[in-house]
C-alpha cells in the first residue's frame, strides 16, 4: 500500500467515522512515521484528502464561586499549582516545568521560559500564595540537600546549559519548583534525575476536586487559565495586558474570553427577563 491507500484511508476516518480535526491528523502522523521510521518507504505528500474542519469550542470557565468551592477541595502542591494556573494564567505544562529561580519574590512575577512557540514571559506572582511558595521552596530545599548526600541532586536542563554550566545542575535554583518523588536514570552518566510532578496527577486530583465541589462541567485544569483570562476582562483590565500575560501573539486569541464579560450571553438583556 502507498500513498492512495493512505488518502483513502485518512478520508474515510472524516467522511464515515466522524472523527475530529485533532484525530484524523494524529493518524496520518502516525502512518507517516510508520512508512518513513518503520518501512523506510517514502510515500512522498499526500494529496486531496477530505479534511475534518477543526471546529473552535467555547472555552470552559469556572465562576469566581465555582473556583472557591474546587480550591477548598484541594489541599497541599496541588493547591498551590491550581492557584497558580488560575492566579497567573499559567499553562499546565508552565506551571511543572516551573524552577525556583523563576519566582521573582522582589517584583511579585514568575517568570514562564520556553512557552507555547518557545516564548518566554512574564506573569504576576499572586500575592496570596507567596506564603505557600516559600514553604514549597523551603521543602524542595530539603529534599534537594537529601538528595545530594546521597549522591544525587540533579536535573535535567533545558539545551546545551550542561555544558555551558557544568555545576548548574546540581544548584538550588535549578530544581524544579514542584518536584516528583521518582527519578529518571541516565544510563550513559550513571546517575538519576529528579523530574517534575507528572500531568496526569494534576489533572486526576482536579477532576475528583471538580466532582465534589458539584461543579456540573467539563472542567480541566486548562479551564484554570480560562477563567483567569475571563475573570480579568470582567474586573476592567483591558485585553492588551491580558494578552501579554496569557502570552497570546495574536489579540484575536484573547478575544474568545469576551463571550461572558460579567453579564452573561452577550451582554444583552432578554425581552423575557
Amino acid at each position: 500500500m502507498g500513498a492512495d491507500e493512505i488518502r483513502k484511508y485518512i478520508s474515510y476516518l472524516a467522511v464515515a467515522k466522524h472523527v475530529s480535526a485533532s484525530t484524523q491528523n494524529q493518524a496520518l502522523q502516525a502512518i507517516l512515521f510508520l512508512y518513513k521510521e518503520i518501512l523506510k518507504v517514502d510515500v512522498g505528500w499526500i494529496y486531496n484528502i477530505e479534511r475534518v474542519q477543526k471546529v473552535k469550542h467555547i472555552p470552559v470557565v469556572f465562576s469566581r464561586e465555582e473556583v472557591r468551592r474546587i480550591f477548598s477541595n484541594l489541599s497541599g502542591t496541588y493547591l498551590i499549582i491550581c492557584g497558580i494556573m488560575y492566579g497567573a494564567g499559567l499553562r499546565l505544562s508552565e506551571c511543572l516545568r516551573l524552577r525556583i529561580k523563576d519566582i521573582d519574590f522582589e517584583y511579585k512575577e514568575i517568570i514562564v521560559h520556553d512557552g507555547k512557540g518557545e516564548k518566554d514571559r512574564r506573569s504576576l506572582l499572586p500575592l496570596s500564595l507567596i506564603p505557600s511558595l516559600k514553604d514549597q521552596i523551603s521543602t524542595v530545599k530539603k529534599i534537594h540537600s537529601e538528595d545530594v548526600i546521597s549522591g544525587s541532586g540533579c536535573v535535567l536542563l533545558p539545551y546545551a546549559l550542561k555544558e555551558k554550566y557544568p555545576n548548574a545542575e546540581r544548584e538550588l535554583m535549578w530544581q524544579y519548583l514542584f518536584p516528583s518523588d521518582k527519578f529518571v536514570a541516565d544510563q550513559s552518566r550513571k546517575i538519576s534525575f529528579r523530574q517534575h510532578i507528572h500531568e496526569s496527577s494534576v489533572q486526576k486530583v482536579l477532576r475528583t476536586a471538580v466532582k465534589k465541589a458539584g461543579v456540573l462541567k467539563p472542567g480541566s485544569p486548562h479551564s484554570l487559565r480560562h477563567s483567569f483570562a475571563t475573570h480579568l476582562l470582567e474586573s476592567g483590565y483591558d485585553i492588551r495586558t491580558v494578552q501579554e500575560l496569557l502570552g497570546h501573539k495574536d489579540v484575536r486569541t484573547t478575544m474568545i474570553y469576551t463571550h461572558v464579560l460579567n453579564k452573561g450571553g452577550f451582554g444583552v438583556r432578554s425581552p423575557l427577563d
